[in-house]
């Protein structure tokens, strides 16, 4: 891991960075068992034998690949900082977690985590937060989770949260704390380190009151510098591990055989509702907490709509029905679009149609053992996809490649493919133009 940094960072850097990997890496063989007697805000092996397993935070993630993330971040942290011209020993990085929302008065929205804040802590509850101090006084990086102080009244209503003395074992984080004390860990900090290098993403903030404490804490420094941490993490989330690569393909494969049962059930006039609450039920039957995104269920010409997610019409004979939907399991999302004839049978322009688009998602799926940026892979599409339905009548037969393209372009006026992760459009800081390596996972979706 360190490889690229030894020639580079001063050699205390080296050796505490050094030292606290190789700890967290060990650290589950020291740590005593988690709270067998006591339920924690999350899922456990104890609580949970079902769906997780000794040693592991979430389903199939372990605490030491959560550790390594950390490891993995602190290590792009270090690496950037040696690049700038004034060099910083120094290093405070905060990644807060979601906050509940809700709907109405005492009505929460189901609640979703921050998923950067969630790859870096496997931690599902609200209102935490992720601390990691990088300072030269120290021997080695300190990773706090301050989590939610402990509320009698509010854990009869709502539930068990962490306590800050079951972080250490089951999050393999260096310290917990109650997030009380937040703010003055930041106080006591500042004191110390007048001169560091922030890392917080205050463009987007996911805790209200966590960002008024980072303000704070940034007008009261002398020297202060600042850095957003997203792009890093977002960085570290593009390529997949094999743990994150079996929980999407598990995703896929419910949600493949969600749509199979939904396919088999339509009929002529049934509602864009029902087909919604079919693969809705099935997804979740197979073990799927939750649909990843509103899906799009369009008959007829609705279909045209791209992100139509009123679903309140009835399909009538004859017509298609397009379906755009995907699953979320354990934190990994799944995105699939189908189309098919809702009375079981296609029409003779509507198989030539259909066949257009399989036979150009196939080629496009094929050209992505070349390893093509996604916007390579959006400019073959619109190529591949206006030849094919020159073709076949649709567009005038002597047109030139850009006229092809831009045709194609008029009718698919989205792009082919986006990452896919924690997030439907994972990464989001991540460029379209970079091309693609093994542990990426992209979709194809062309006349989606």
């Amino acid at each position: 891991m360190f490889r690229k940094l030894v020639s580079t960072i001063a050699a205390s850097h080296i050796g505490f960075l050094r030292r606290y990997c190789i700890r967290t890496n060990t650290a589950k063989s020291k740590a005593s068992n988690p709270a067998k007697c006591r339920a924690l805000g999350q899922p456990t092996s104890e609580t949970h034998p079902h769906l997780i397993n000794p040693d592991e935070v979430t389903p199939l993630i372990t605490k030491t690949e959560y550790q390594h993330r950390r490891c993995q971040l602190i290590e792009s942290i270090m690496q950037k900082a040696i690049k700038t011209s004034e060099y910083q020993k120094n290093h405070l990085v905060i990644v807060s977690g979601a906050s509940k929302q809700y709907m109405s008065d005492k009505i929460p929205y189901f609640f979703r985590q921050n998923t950067d804040f969630l790859y870096l802590t496997g931690c599902q509850e609200p209102d935490c937060c992720l601390v990691i101090s990088i300072d030269e006084s120290s021997n080695e990086p300190c990773s706090i989770l301050f989590t939610r102080d402990k509320d009698d009244h509010a854990e009869l209503w709502d539930g068990p949260r962490t306590h800050p003395e079951d972080v250490k074992s089951f999050f393999g984080m260096d310290r917990g704390l109650p997030m009380s004390e937040f703010e003055g860990y930041l106080r006591s900090y500042g004191r110390a380190f007048r001169d560091l290098n922030l890392w917080y993403d205050f463009v987007t903030p996911s805790q209200k009151n966590i960002h008024t404490s980072v303000c704070n804490f940034m007008s009261d420094l002398s020297n202060k510098k600042w850095e957003n941490p997203r792009s890093l993490i977002h960085k570290l989330r593009l390529y997949k591990s094999p743990a994150e690569i079996a929980l999407m393909q598990k995703a896929s494969d419910i949600t493949a055989a969600a749509f199979v049962e939904t396919m088999s059930c339509s009929r002529p006039n049934i509602g864009e509702n029902q087909l919604f609450a079919k693969i809705d039920y099935e997804c979740r039957m197979r073990g799927a907490e939750f649909l990843a995104y509103p899906p799009v269920v369009a008959g007829g010409n609705r279909a045209n709509i791209i992100h139509y997610i009123n679903n309140n019409q009835l399909v009538e004979d004859g017509e298609m029905v397009l379906m755009d939907a995907g699953c979320e399991y354990h934190g990994y999302a799944s995105d699939v679009t189908r189309t098919w004839p809702v009375n079981g049978k296609f029409t003779s322009q509507q198989r030539e149609i259909y066949e257009v688009v399989y036979c150009v998602q196939e080629e496009l799926i094929d050209l992505c053992n070349k390893c093509p940026t996604l916007d390579a892979l959006f400019e073959s599409m619109c190529y591949l996809l206006g030849k094919r339905l020159q073709e076949i009548g649709l567009i005038s037969i002597q047109p030139s490649n850009t006229y092809l393209m831009k045709a194609a372009y008029q009718l698919c006026p989205h792009h082919v493919s986006h990452y896919l992760g924690m997030d439907i459009h994972d990464t989001p800081s991540i460029n379209r133009n970079i091309k693609i390596e093994p542990g990426m996972v992209i979709t194809v979706e062309p006349g989606n």
